[in-house]
């Protein structure tokens, strides 16, 4: 069973290694847990996911394998909450099935037989008509039919289930989904260098016993902090369509401030033209011109664009054509000086992928980048950029 749990894990591309399943294992073997399907479920979940955007497809995946297994010790100690239970009298019963549920003495004598049934049953049961289990006629158990049964596991069209283990909180946790700064800055560490730079304010220990032992007297060795050496260049679009993202834009740029430390970033609105600028509230009075910051950040720096490129297509092809300013040279010439400048350019846009097609501005902007530089921003998206980065 377990090992069929590890191969449907695998399958649902959840990254679990042998070493993890080996963990798992050895703590069932000193009985790190009680015989218990819920605490079994936290304690494979802590063993076998490391990261949460996983943890929807391990839910799944639990509920598929362990689907009907029952607990093997107290089977009365996973109780069932009575808001659960009284939730079954919202079920729309007819006139006939509520004289059945009258026949065996009503919702009172149900729950009590059910205790009961908790109680006596030790296996997993398919078919029948007492057991708890599924396939049959028992009041009891999913994917079979009895109208005053109550359900528990499986799928039903009530979606009313008594179910602990898969309960699925975080089903919103996917790599095709939007989430916060935690789940963001997992996939920045994709992007990782490390290198030891700046002042020796770090204890050597090793040399430092090596150096001791060779003097005969204790000589303290410092080292400079072993740091993301990758540097960042983060060219952020402001305003406009882009207000709706703002959310999202702020748990990604709290992300990459806190997972590079060289990181530097400016913005600009729709189209990227002659000045960038670092403080919205001045953007009119202190602009960056956008020569010097070419000039200013080698060629090793890694660009990163973020914004939707939804904007008119004259704002990218034609002098003039920005919204707000004369623009002496075209937006897209500017686009193509980065490109030509930095070697590793990505632009991770918050309009969904599937809406790019459609909107000519987003196609002229791949057409400058490269049609396989620009990402979804999502965490999916975000580890495809990373990757992109890192080559």
């Amino acid at each position: 069973m377990f090992q069929r749990f590890f191969t449907e894990l695998r399958a649902a591309r959840v990254p679990v290694s042998l070493k993890e399943y080996l963990v798992l294992v050895e703590a069932l073997e000193k009985e790190a847990i009680s015989t218990n399907v819920e605490e079994f479920y936290y304690l494979s979940r802590a063993a076998l996911v490391k990261d949460e955007r996983h943890l929807d497809k391990f839910d799944r995946v639990f509920g598929q394998v362990f689907k009907g297994l029952e607990n093997t010790g107290d089977a009365v100690s996973t109780a069932i909450p009575e808001e659960w239970l009284q939730a079954l009298t919202q079920k729309f019963l007819t006139d006939e099935e509520k004289a059945q549920i009258e026949a065996l003495g009503g919702w009172d004598k149900l729950m009590e037989t059910l205790k009961e049934r908790l109680e006596e049953q030790k296996k997993r049961h398919e078919g029948g008509n007492k057991w708890i289990g599924t396939g049959g006629t028992s009041p009891y158990g999913n994917s079979g039919f009895n109208p005053e049964g109550i359900r528990i596991g499986g799928e039903g069209g009530q979606r009313k289930a008594v179910k602990v283990w898969d309960k699925r909180e975080y089903k919103n946790l996917d790599d095709s989904v939007e989430l916060g700064v935690r789940n963001i800055k997992v996939a920045l560490r994709r992007l990782r260098k490390f290198a030891r730079t700046g002042a020796p304010d770090e204890l050597d220990l090793d040399s430092t016993i090596k150096k001791s032992a060779r003097e005969g007297y204790l000589d303290l060795v410092l080292r400079p902090e072993r740091r993301n050496a990758v540097k960042v260049l983060l060219l952020l679009d402001i305003g406009g369509s882009m207000d709706s993202h703002i959310k999202l834009c702020e748990e990604l740029f709290s992300a990459a401030r806190t997972e590079f430390k060289s990181l530097e970033f400016f913005y600009f609105h729709n189209c990227l033209y002659e000045g960038v600028w670092k403080d919205n509230r001045r953007r009119h009075e202190e602009k960056t011109a956008t020569w010097d910051v070419l000039h200013k950040y080698p060629s090793d720096y890694r660009v990163v664009f973020v914004g939707d490129a939804t904007m008119s297509p004259y704002e990218i092809t034609y002098p003039g054509g920005s919204v707000e300013h004369w623009n002496e040279e075209a937006g897209g010439v500017w686009l193509q000086r980065v490109a030509d400048v930095y070697e590793r350019v990505v632009w991770l846009n918050p309009t969904p992928a599937a809406h790019w097609d459609h909107t000519p501005s987003i196609q002229l902007v791949r057409e400058i980048i490269g049609r396989d530089r620009m990402f979804p921003l999502t965490i999916q998206g975000l580890d495809g950029a990373m990757r992109e980065l890192s080559r």
